[in-house]
């Protein structure tokens, strides 16, 4: 009698990669980029998973910017790397700023992490995780945004000197990506649902210089608005010093460029601006606020403003308070400022106290909370174009074409009022106005 015997065969299952994303828009762009590499070679990648497997990978994507980012970084390396300790993760991948800025010290101080690398080592870290860079996958990401709006990062590194800024050092010099392959990266998005692109960079107004010789942000933006599908396209982090006016014309020309300008200015007095290298002076940053309203009359300019810089004085501060005051913006943000090795600003004497440097912020946020409010209430009664992001509870929330996600105001829909889907666009009569947020019904 013949017999038959079968052995099992055991199939190695592979490792799941998680991919944590921690700091700014820019390194979502890269995470993106990075699972849709890994995705391509047929890995199974999720970002941020809750829960975590023995047989995971787990890539950490750091931020080196300020202190509060870099603690965070830290600590989230810590978590995981106790966690392959505890043989809860296979492996702990770091790149990103973080990695990038202080690797050799990360090395010796956690050192059971796998592998540590920069912020332009992609085709390192694909092959670390076994897999291959894929030309072919220019263009395709894996979004970690919802479907319909996405960040889309047209340059890297910067150029500029800021005194008080270690991006360079992170991030090294400008370099502005093709245009050619930026708009082929919009259909892509398109294709897939996507219907506004958030253009980001370093300084997007310097765009084109290093490859095509000139400012080249308005022909981008007339080649991406002609995309099939994108129906808003939002600007970020515009440097105020040679900003190129013609970008304007653009924004007036097309309709689905929005009336929004994220224009970072850090301070207002002369001595702040001149120790600071921004290259530009007080009655200069005025001009060009000025200018860009009178150009763009409806415009919505969002700015950041840094407290507390080495030898901003009660007088410095006083004049900048008064500055945000007449001056009136839609958006701002403010930071206490963070005294980074290997800046131009590292070698002044960091004087001015943390709690005055909160106290000042404080103050500016709460003046900035009124004009906010005032804004809001003259939208009352008005109707707006509205991208509905999500549903959270009784309300639709989405965002006018003034309001970038995560950062600025939200505009909450009664969801008895009327149905929108996630990624659509409605239009909403407002209400009722709160400090940061509208509320309104949909019509017809």
């Amino acid at each position: 009698m013949n017999t038959k015997t079968t052995s099992k065969i055991i199939t190695a299952k592979k490792p799941k990669i998680n991919v944590i994303t921690l700091g700014c828009s820019k390194n979502i762009y890269d995470s993106e980029v990075l699972m849709g590499q890994l995705r391509g070679n047929s890995m199974d990648v999720v970002h941020e998973a809750g829960k975590v497997g023995k047989d995971d990978i787990v890539v950490i994507n750091t931020c080196g910017f300020i202190d509060n980012a870099k603690q965070e970084s830290i600590d989230t390396i810590l978590q995981y790397s106790q966690l392959k300790d505890e043989g809860k993760v296979a492996k702990v991948i770091v790149t990103g700023c973080l990695s990038e800025r202080y690797k050799p010290e990360l090395e010796s101080e956690i050192t059971n992490v796998d592998a540590y690398f920069g912020t332009n080592d992609l085709n390192n870290i694909l092959h670390s995780l076994g897999a291959n860079y894929k030309h072919e996958l220019i263009g395709e990401r894996l979004l970690t945004t919802p479907s319909h709006f996405a960040y889309f990062k047209i340059a890297e590194g910067c150029n500029r000197p800021c005194s008080f800024c270690a991006i360079p050092l992170m991030r090294g010099k400008h370099v502005s990506r093709d245009m050619n392959e930026l708009v082929n990266e919009a259909k892509i998005l398109a294709a897939n649902g996507t219907k506004e692109l958030i253009l980001i960079a370093q300084d997007l107004t310097y765009y084109g210089l290093d490859i095509y010789g000139k400012r080249n942000l308005d022909e981008l933006l007339r080649r991406l608005s002609d995309v099939n599908g994108i129906e808003w396209i939002r600007l970020q982090y515009a440097y105020p010093s040679g900003f190129p006016m013609e970008i304007l014309d653009a924004m007036n020309e097309r309709e689905n460029i929005c009336k929004y300008l994220d224009m970072p200015l850090q301070h207002i007095t002369d001595n702040m601006l001149k120790s600071m290298r921004r290259g530009i002076t007080k009655q200069k940053t005025i001009d060009i606020v000025n200018q860009i309203r009178d150009k763009v009359p409806n415009i919505a300019m969002r700015t950041t403003l840094i407290c507390g810089y080495p030898g901003e004085t009660e007088q410095d501060f006083e004049e900048m308070l008064s500055w945000v005051e007449d001056t009136r913006f839609d958006r701002l943000g403010c930071f206490t400022y963070s005294h980074e090795e290997k800046t131009h600003a590292h070698n002044l004497i960091d004087d001015v106290p943390e709690e005055v440097k909160q106290e000042r912020v404080d103050a500016i946020m709460e003046l900035q909370q009124g004009i906010s409010f005032d804004i809001n209430q003259e939208k009352v009664g008005k109707t707006y174009k509205v991208l509905v992001d999500r549903k959270e509870g009784d309300y639709f929330i989405g965002r006018t074409e003034f309001d970038s996600p995560e950062v600025d105001n939200e505009v909450l829909i009664d969801a008895a009022t009327g149905y929108a889907a996630n990624g659509s666009f409605v239009q909403v009569k407002i209400d009722r106005a709160e400090d940061f947020d509208l509320y309104g019904q949909i019509v017809k």
